[in-house]
């Protein structure tokens, strides 16, 4: 089938671009985003700075993104973040016509959203509402884009221009074209001429360029109307299918008036007389539309004709969501989440409390009162909403089930006796002479053949039918019966169809057409003989009847709604009416024809085919039919999105099904739907670490929220239930207890009214909350007997607790000193014992993911016991084993929760340099995998310390290997006070591995990093540093006073930092007296002077710090006795030694440096 889609126009008001000259190769196109607020309208600057660190973080590892865009169509150049866009090329017109189709239904941004926005803002159901990542392009130049690539490829489709084109070239011929027709064109290697062939009469030759210009939809539609229209001329019908009228006649319009067609079916108020009425000789301005924005279909066709994607998925996720909510013991302590979540306040994207505890929320969590009413509701009130709808399937769905209880049916008795015998066949007669519609016909008329079942019986094989209804059509010949032989040649010929002899077909339909002279009594046959008949002419490529046949046909195919299709034949002629009404720009009739197309599909259940027509369906509704509404006259999302999962395109799905707005029509999905796939869909693109079935993903957040409204209005109970656990989990596993307490408290409120197992079920998941929260032991019976160790404790008489009422009495007694002591060590103690027989338990059980991590959880424990009793053999074996069961089942988030636990084992606890080494390279590794870019720069760093403590030459390599890593991160998150500290450390590498060539550069790089964003107090911090390296060192310890004297002690100064300047004074006069500077070093020593005396007291130990080169040169001189300075007040408090010696060093200075003159 060939596709003549025009390129989805963003902006109906402009004109189409000409045919532009071939320009190769082909420019980027690119698309810029911004993050905006649709309340105000405007940027918001905190989520697009966010969604900019984002992309800055996927630079570097742009295999998402590339992903991404993949699914669009589209193939990325580059990222450029700091300018908030993309570079995109493109190298068919099948990828640029694909990816302005996303652009136009808003899939673009909508996919980004979920790419660039991190998990803690889906968390703020408000602010997701209020917001919209917003893209743009240059829709010109993608334009130029695809006639480019038209031109390219050299084959495709233009229309011609209006008015009548003739050109004649010697040794070629011109090809006569006529307004609006379609032409097929490809290069005819000139570039003033191309050779074509037109799709109408199928004649080649050679166009002009100037007579043809690119097929594009760009009038404005008008709308299809229906009810009473005015004759506006006096016309009398040329044949007896044509309606005669006088001029200001009413006449009803039957189906639809769809303006553009040359017919359309009307009936006569004065004669009540039916037949096609030119549309020209009326006026439709009386008529009402279809409805607003209901262009193309009817009130009735708004049912669940696209709104059902398959069968089934209302309960599919229904039990997901189910299994999402499930609690049992094992499911609060699990391994891959944290044994307590996160602090909230490591969180990078405040959460405003309205988004835990807003209004919506709190409409949605109905008061205990309200709960109770319900209980008394019927059974039916408090089923799940995805318990009462049945299962049905896109057949059910698009076709009416028909109840055939009453409809005859014939036997077929090909006995030669009774052929001839004219009782016989008076049944079969009489039942088919009927001179209008009766439901049992409509068996006849549909795609299945159901007539051969629902109407004849008796025969072996169709060859018998065929006979039987031959000799059926002889008599009603004889006997005149008009209506009967009509109907028998249609049914002869849908057999001939069926076994594809067409011509045979085509003889039968033929004689039906002949003989019938009057037919609107039973329109869909006559829809269904013109319809078949076309098609046959169509595949015979019969150009002539063909054309006469076909504006009669196209108003029976398209104007009656509800009509049964008859052949998939009619496919190829709907697609030929649709590439007619691109040409000519009839955009109501363009989207009915879709419309129709999608619907043939789904009912043959060709659903990979019908992808391509339902999304340039869903564009013109979107663009030209319903302009500023992001949801048309039949939303197609949802089927959309199913199709899209179907297409391994997750991205494209997710976005799909977010743009759907569930309605109260009935069969169409819920929100319980949506947020079932949301979820199941979202899982897909978090990877593979989050494929843990407890794994949550926050886009869902405010689609569960939605569904749990709907389930309050409905009164549907245990699904609440589900939802209330399922969003408790999931705030926290996000580490967001406020969020996740009211939900769960809500769920166990519920569940007590539904039984004994779910309240238990939430009573846990509750009280494993409040644990988390610190909050007050619940007071309940249930609850103490999870404690018995603790409870028979509690009812001692020398308790512990009973012996701390003693002390608060004044009375301790030796057995309350002994319960403390003994259960110290009890509790000390029955950890270990408890732990080491779960693991062995847990061990017989081992094999099954879910008891594998259990036992790692368990063995984390044990460890930690371990540790604490000085064990550290045994905690490095529970340690590594743990991480042994995680590696097995390629556990990211257990991996990681327990390589930190070695690292800081290895490095703290039981210190060994290489195994922390390798510890850390794994932490890094899942870190990456993880795609944390900020952790895996901590790794990173974490890793060049302990390279660099090895001190080996390949070790300080791999210890700059890890910085310029960590360094590379820093910058993609543009993190300059981590970037600069990265230069630095860099540059202190190279002069530990003496090359010194690069020294200087790295270390201008990280204070030209800090000085860029006017970080004054860093720069000075790493200029003293860089200096550190140099006067710490052997070699070149000179050039530390540029780094000091020429960068410290200014930023100093005008930083008023008077404790690093007189720590620099005091560096710079020792580094001079180690080179024998003596002048230089008396010129900072009487610096340092003056500037301690200046501060005084304030400096404190500092300035006695910063003295220690003076002191090693007075330790053998006794301090002259000085009354001017040891009686200085600045002095006071500090060591008199210290004071005294100071001009001593002072003097001694003096004197180095005139030996040093002479």
């Amino acid at each position: 089938m060939l596709l003549v889609f025009p390129l989805p126009a963003q902006d109906p008001s402009k004109a189409p671009p000409a045919l532009p000259p071939s320009s190769f190769p082909f420019p980027e196109l690119s698309l810029s985003f911004s993050v905006e607020s649709r309340s105000c309208g405007c940027r918001n600057a905190q989520l697009q700075e966010a969604a900019r660190r984002r992309l800055w973080a996927l630079e570097s590892d742009d295999t998402s993104v590339c992903a991404l865009f993949k699914e669009l169509s589209a193939r990325l150049v580059c990222t450029q973040a700091h300018e908030d866009r993309f570079l995109l090329t493109f190298k068919t017109p099948e990828e640029v016509w694909k990816f302005s189709t996303y652009l136009t239904l808003g899939y673009v941004g909508t996919c980004l959203e979920q790419l660039l926005l991190a998990q803690e803002f889906w968390l703020d159901c408000a602010l997701v509402e209020d917001t919209e990542l917003r893209v743009t392009v240059d829709e010109e130049h993608l334009a130029t884009i695809y006639m480019d690539l038209l031109l390219q490829e050299g084959n495709f489709f233009c229309r011609a221009v209006p008015g009548v084109c003739k050109l004649e070239q010697e040794g070629e011929e011109g090809l006569q074209l006529c307004r609006n027709e379609l032409v097929h064109v490809k290069s005819a290697g000139q570039d003033s001429r191309w050779e074509g062939m037109s799709l109408l009469t199928g004649q080649r030759g050679v166009v002009p360029v100037t007579a043809l210009e690119p097929i594009a939809g760009w009038e404005a539609p008008l709308a299809s109307v229906r009810g009473r229209c005015i004759a506006t001329k006096d016309h009398r019908g040329a044949a007896w299918d044509e309606l005669s009228f006088s001029k200001g006649d009413a006449i009803e319009i039957i189906g639809f008036f769809i303006p553009g067609l040359p017919w359309f079916v009307g009936k006569s108020l004065s004669t009540r007389s039916i037949g096609f009425v030119p549309t020209r000789h009326v006026n439709p301005e009386p008529c009402e539309p279809l409805g607003k924005g209901f262009v193309f279909l009817s009130e009735e066709e708004k049912s669940p004709v696209l709104h059902i994607p398959c069968n089934g998925d209302e309960e599919h996720f229904a039990t997901l969501l189910g299994d999402l909510a499930h609690t049992d013991i094992t499911s609060v302590y699990r391994l891959g989440e944290e044994e307590f979540p996160p602090d909230p306040s490591v969180v990078s994207l405040s959460l405003p409390e309205a988004a835990l505890h807003g209004s919506k929320e709190i409409q949605v969590l109905q008061p205990w009162e309200e709960i109770n009413d319900w209980a008394t509701s019927s059974t039916s009130e408090l089923s799940s909403p995805g318990s009462e709808i049945a299962p049905a399937t896109l057949e059910d769905v698009l076709l009416e089930k028909l109840d055939d209880l009453d409809y005859p049916k014939f036997f077929i008795d090909l006995n030669a006796g009774h052929m001839e015998d004219a009782d016989v066949f008076d049944p079969i007669l009489t039942f088919l002479n009927q001179d209008s519609f009766v439901p049992s016909f409509q068996s006849f008329y549909d795609l299945s053949f159901s007539f051969l079942h629902s109407t004849f019986y008796g025969f072996s094989d169709e060859d018998e039918l065929v006979l039987y209804l031959e000799t059926s059509r002889n008599w009603a010949k004889r006997t005149r019966s008009v209506w009967a032989h009509v109907r028998l040649c249609f049914l002869l010929g849908k057999l001939c169809i069926k076994k594809l002899k067409l011509s045979q077909a085509r003889v039968y339909f033929e004689e039906a057409m002949s003989v019938l002279d009057r037919g609107f009594g039973d329109l869909p046959l006559l829809a269904a003989l013109h319809g078949s008949l076309a098609s046959i002419y169509l595949k015979q490529n019969m150009k002539h009847k063909f054309s006469s046949l076909l504006g009669k046909t196209v108003t029976l195919l398209v104007c009656l709604p509800g009509r049964s299709f008859s052949s998939e034949n009619e496919l190829e002629l709907l697609t030929y009416i649709l590439r007619e009404s691109i040409a000519v720009g009839n955009a109501p009739l363009e989207a009915r024809i879709c419309f129709l197309i999608v619907k043939l599909f789904l009912q043959l259940g060709r659903t990979e085919e019908v992808l391509p027509f339902l999304e340039h369906l869903q564009c013109l509704s979107t663009t030209w039919l319903s302009p500023g509404s992001r949801a048309g006259p039949l939303d197609a999302t949802a089927t959309l999105g199913y199709l899209y999962d179907k297409k391994c395109l997750p991205n494209i799905a997710l976005a799909s099904v977010r743009s759907f707005v569930p309605s109260s029509t009935k069969g169409t999905p819920t929100p319980i739907w949506r947020a079932g796939f949301i979820l199941q869909n979202a899982s897909k693109l978090l990877g593979r670490q989050q494929q843990d079935r407890s794994s949550i993903p926050a886009v869902a957040c405010l689609y569960l929220r939605q569904a749990l409204q709907f389930c309050c209005e409905s009164r549907a109970m245990p699904m609440q239930r589900t939802l209330c656990a399922v969003l408790s989990r999931m705030y926290l596993q996000h580490g967001l207890l406020d969020g996740a307490i009211p939900y769960a408290a809500r769920a166990a409120d519920l569940a007590r009214l539904l039984g004994e197992e779910e309240a238990f079920e939430s009573s846990l998941c509750l009280a494993w909350l409040y644990v988390l929260h610190s909050a007050a032991q619940p007071e309940s019976p249930a609850e103490s007997n999870k404690c018995p160790f603790f409870a028979a404790g509690a009812a001692s008489p020398h308790s512990p607790r009973a012996a701390l009422e003693h002390r608060e009495e004044g009375e301790l007694f030796p057995a309350d000193l002994f319960a403390l002591a003994t259960s110290g060590h009890l509790g000390f103690t029955l950890a270990e014992l408890y732990l080491l027989w779960a693991v062995r338990l847990y061990s017989e059980l081992q094999g099954h993911r879910e008891m594998d991590t259990e036992l790692a959880q368990v063995l984390l424990w044990l460890a930690q016991a371990m540790v604490d009793r000085q064990r550290r053999e045994d905690a490095k074996l529970c340690y590594e084993l743990a991480l042994g069961f995680a590696l097995k089942w390629q556990n990211l988030r257990s991996q990681l929760h327990i390589t930190e636990r070695l690292c800081h084992f290895y490095s703290r606890v039981c210190p060994d340099l290489h195994a922390s080494i390798t510890y850390h390279e794994h932490w890094a590794s899942l870190a990456r995998q993880l795609q944390d870019r900020e952790m895996e720069a901590s790794a990173r760093q974490a890793l060049s310390q302990l390279y660099q403590a090895l001190g080996t030459p390949e070790a300080l390599r791999q210890s700059l290997d890890c910085t310029k890593q960590s360094l590379r991160i820093f910058i993609d998150l543009q993190e300059a006070v981590k970037a600069a500290e990265a230069w630095l450390q860099a540059g202190k590498l190279y002069y530990l591995l003496q090359e010194d060539e690069l020294v200087e550069m790295y270390f201008q790089a990280a204070i030209q990093t800090a000085l860029k964003g006017d970080n004054f107090s860093l720069a000075m911090d790493l200029y003293e540093k860089a200096g550190d390296t140099f006067f710490n060192g052997s070699r070149n310890r000179a050039r530390a006073v540029e780094f000091y004297r020429g960068g410290a002690v200014p930023l100093a100064r005008k930083l008023k930092a008077t404790q690093t300047e007189l720590r620099l004074f005091n560096k710079l006069a020792e580094l001079q007296i180690s080179l024998q500077g003596y002048e230089k070093a008396l010129e900072f020593a009487t610096l340092a002077a003056r500037l301690s005396l200046r501060v005084g007291e304030s400096l404190g130990g500092c300035a006695r710090g910063g003295h220690q080169w003076w002191l090693s040169f007075c330790s053998s001189c006794p301090p002259p006795a000085c009354p001017g300075w040891g009686c200085c007040p600045s002095f006071l408090g500090h060591s008199v030694g210290h004071c005294r010696s100071l001009p001593r060093a002072v003097l001694l200075l003096q004197e180095k440096a005139l030996e040093g003159r002479e």
